[in-house]
């Protein structure tokens, strides 16, 4: 029989994931010899054998992996027979590094199985792991992915998990986090002194107990701690906002099963798999006939963001019936703490006690949120269990910083045809979560071994990123917010443009100095043109329009209807004159321009509506107004209501909703039901978008449309917005690997740049 050998090389996530071991046991299965090995940009092997051996070898290859592991590029070349007489791992090689980082992935069914069997030496050890589960970033200090780079290097192996680590066919052959409960890490009860109350097994089960009593308890997870209580106890979960100071924002639910998630939540079968991927990550659920928690868990919300336990000391805190609030460890808007004494000094006076155990985290890392919408996932925050993994790109791009936005902060990295997305930085409002965004920026470089050749920002000139930009010896590319939202479905697409950009959200620095949010753009990845925008609005006493929505809805009210308005139904004008005696003031100022300045968001058009039609005068949390707006009208279909849409082929086209306005303040004052009012604002944005982009394409013949920015959270605007166009025969392209929020703009301005550095542009 005829001998063949060939050499392979693979990239993508192949190392800390028991790949070599796999590719070992396929080449021994079938009768190779030859050898694997690491090395900086991947994986290296070579096979030789019976030539149908070999390409049925080759086959299987990239079939059967293991489930961390991901082939993004595998080139074979034929070489000569070496005369190996078995097929071996070698030891990792050198070079220049430009492996993946394999996110963090949820405790698998291998060793959960192994933690529940009281005859296995890992017993209720809650540190369990092999190659197919663990932690992988929030631990990794340097490169390579090796014991000593992580923060378990601090953790000698004792001969057991020794012999495991070095055997090629275990399960658990070169696990970096490999422990047991002789040589690896311990849990601790402490009180909120940091005084120890227990340890191991014993902690955990008084850490239950003090849950069970009602108690508040901090647990250290995998990329940061948790704030904890019984989410089925009103008191315990009430006391947990008020010492969070977090009013209304709902909170998340850990669960003990999928059986005690679907006994509260409607779950569907693209949830389902979505709540038990290794990301494990909080997914959107509507709650269901028998939801039984406690009011304050999620006040007035149809829907419950829940997760299943992803660590063995989730799974053993937690009970198959238990559903536990698990919010992340931090006061409201602070960065989640991750490090020990950090969580004792700033958690103290939440928490009545602390789970913490000794394995360091040296990357935080917050929860993943995502949806199914149209059954697919889609990201409203993407963080742990995610990334770093890359995002694939259609083209290649120069290596490239961006820095985000100041809301729901990430930052991209860019690598050929790699996009590396940060994990969840929060709101760089604040230095403390500035600093984690700075720190947790050169972490990255240093993991992926970039070196950037350009800086991507947004040109707001307040925002705290600004400061880091000055200190850069880069070329500097500023990026348009809304065009960094459309860039980033264009990027995450392959689509090099143009398209009809629909971009809608809150806030974003325009280019004439006002505040835009309500744009529709004919855009590429390089360049933009604002073809039509909503009318601008003025925004009385500034930012405080934007926590205090009814003084856009008084605003409004004073235009329409002058003094008269204050004497009204309105449940804005019954705030007004109970609360707001500056009033008069405050629209004074608003009519001279007066720290009023003018915004074309269409998140503020929610605003106001929402305060018109009495739904929320003062927000506790970003979008709070919307999402009740959109609570309000349900999934009912409404009417569409007047608006109009003026043209002028010398400048933009302005969409005013003032008429929209002007028909739901007259029913609204005449006591129509909000529902249906609020339905009718959905349904009538949505067609007025439509007709925009009908007309557009009409003008440009342009068929695709991409659609971005924080405003398309809103499920049922969304499934509208798509809807219509869909029917007028538009191919619609919405964000799937990214959040259509600030949270996917790294990506947009990271594709921006790009385009213009290959065009030889600074932009």
């Amino acid at each position: 029989m005829k001998n063949a050998a060939c050499r392979v090389e693979i990239a993508g996530m192949v190392q800390g994931v028991g790949f070599r071991p796999y590719v070992c046991n396929l080449a021994r299965r079938h009768g190779l010899t030859g050898w694997v090995y690491n090395h900086a940009g991947g994986v290296t092997l070579q096979a030789e054998g019976a030539e149908t051996a070999l390409e049925l070898f080759l086959t299987e290859l990239p079939r059967q992996l293991p489930p961390l592991a991901q082939i993004d590029q595998l080139t074979v070349q034929p070489c000569r027979p070496a005369g190996d007489t078995e097929f071996a791992i070698r030891s990792s090689g050198g070079g220049q590094p430009t492996a993946l980082i394999v996110p963090d992935a949820a405790v698998c069914p291998d060793c959960l199985a192994e933690m529940r069997d009281p005859s296995d030496r890992r017993y209720r050890y809650p540190f369990i792991n092999c190659t197919n589960c663990g932690p992988r970033y929030t631990i990794i200090t340097g490169i390579p992915y090796d014991r000593q780079n992580t923060t378990m290097q601090a953790f000698a192996m004792c001969p057991d998990c020794r012999r495991e680590y070095e055997d090629p066919v275990n399960r658990r052959f070169h696990a970096q986090p490999n422990a047991c409960p002789v040589c690896g890490p311990q849990c601790r009860l402490l009180d909120r002194q940091g005084r120890q109350l227990a340890v191991k097994t014993d902690a955990l089960e008084q850490a239950r107990e003090w849950i069970g009593r009602g108690g508040i308890l901090t647990v250290k997870g995998m990329g940061g701690y948790h704030l904890a209580c019984d989410a089925r106890n009103p008191a315990a979960v009430a006391e947990l906002r008020r010492r969070k100071f977090r009013e209304d924002k709902p909170f998340a639910v850990m669960s003990g099963s999928r059986e005690a998630v679907a006994a509260v939540c409607r779950l569907t079968a693209q949830e389902e798999t979505l709540l038990t991927a290794t990301a494990r990550p909080i997914v959107l659920l509507a709650k269901g006939a028998g939801y039984d928690l406690a009011p304050a868990v999620a006040p007035d919300n149809p829907d419950l963001g829940v997760m299943l336990p992803y660590t063995p000391l989730h799974w053993l805190l937690l009970a198959p019936e238990d559903l536990w609030v698990m919010t992340s460890g931090n006061v409201s808007d602070e960065p989640i703490a991750f490090g020990d004494d950090d969580a004792l000094a700033r958690l103290a006076t939440i928490a009545d006690g602390f789970l913490v155990h000794d394995r360091e985290i040296y990357s935080r890392a917050d929860d993943s949120v995502v949806r199914i919408f149209d059954e697919k996932p889609y990201f409203l925050r993407r963080s742990r269990g995610y990334a770093p993994a890359p995002l694939p790109l259609m083209m290649n791009m120069p290596a490239v910083l961006a820095l985000g936005g100041e809301l729901k902060n990430t930052f991209c990295l860019t690598r050929g045809r790699q996009a590396f997305l940060s994990t969840h930085n929060g709101d760089l409002e604040n230095l403390p979560t500035y600093e984690a965004w700075r720190g947790a920026m050169e972490h990255y470089c240093r993991l992926l071994v970039i070196r950037p050749e350009a800086v991507a920002y947004d040109p707001h000139p307040r925002y705290l990123t600004r400061g880091y930009l000055e200190g850069l010896e880069l070329p500097k590319v500023a990026v348009q917010h809304h065009h960094a939202h459309i860039a980033a479905v264009l990027a995450e697409n392959g689509l090099p443009g143009p398209v009809i950009g629909v971009a809608y959200d809150g806030t974003g620095y325009g280019a004439d100095g006002h505040l835009w949010g309500g744009e529709i753009l004919i855009a590429d990845q390089r360049d933009y043109r604002r073809a039509a925008h909503f009318r601008y609005l003025p925004l009385p006493g500034g930012e405080k329009a934007i926590r205090e929505p009814w003084r856009l809805a008084a605003w409004f009210l004073q235009q329409e209807y002058g003094d008269d308005w204050i004497d009204g139904t309105w449940d804005t004008a019954r705030k007004v004159r109970r609360d707001a005696d500056n009033w008069r003031l405050l629209l004074q100022a608003a009519a001279t321009g007066l720290n009023t300045p003018l915004t074309s968001g269409a998140g503020r058009l929610f605003d106001l509506t929402a305060a018109l039609l009495g739904i929320r005068q003062q927000v506790h949390y970003e979008g709070q107004a919307a999402v009740e707006l959109e609570r309000a009208a349900g999934r009912r279909p409404g009417q569409v209501r007047p608006y109009s849409l003026r043209t002028d082929p010398q400048k933009p086209w302005e969409l005013d909703f003032w008429p929209l306005l002007q028909s739901l303040a007259l029913d609204c004052h005449q006591k129509k039901p909000v529902a249906e009012l609020a339905a009718d604002f959905h349904t009538t944005l949505a067609a007025a978008t439509a007709e925009v982009v009908d007309r557009l394409a009409l003008e440009t013949g342009i068929r695709e449309v991409a659609l971005g920015g924080g405003v398309f959270q809103n499920i049922t605007f969304l499934g509208q917005v798509t809807g219509r166009l869909a029917a007028k025969g538009f191919t619609v392209y919405i964000p799937r690997q990214a959040p259509a929020n600030d949270g996917g703009l790294a990506l947009g301005q990271a594709a921006v740049a790009a385009a213009r550095l290959r065009d030889g542009r600074d932009g």
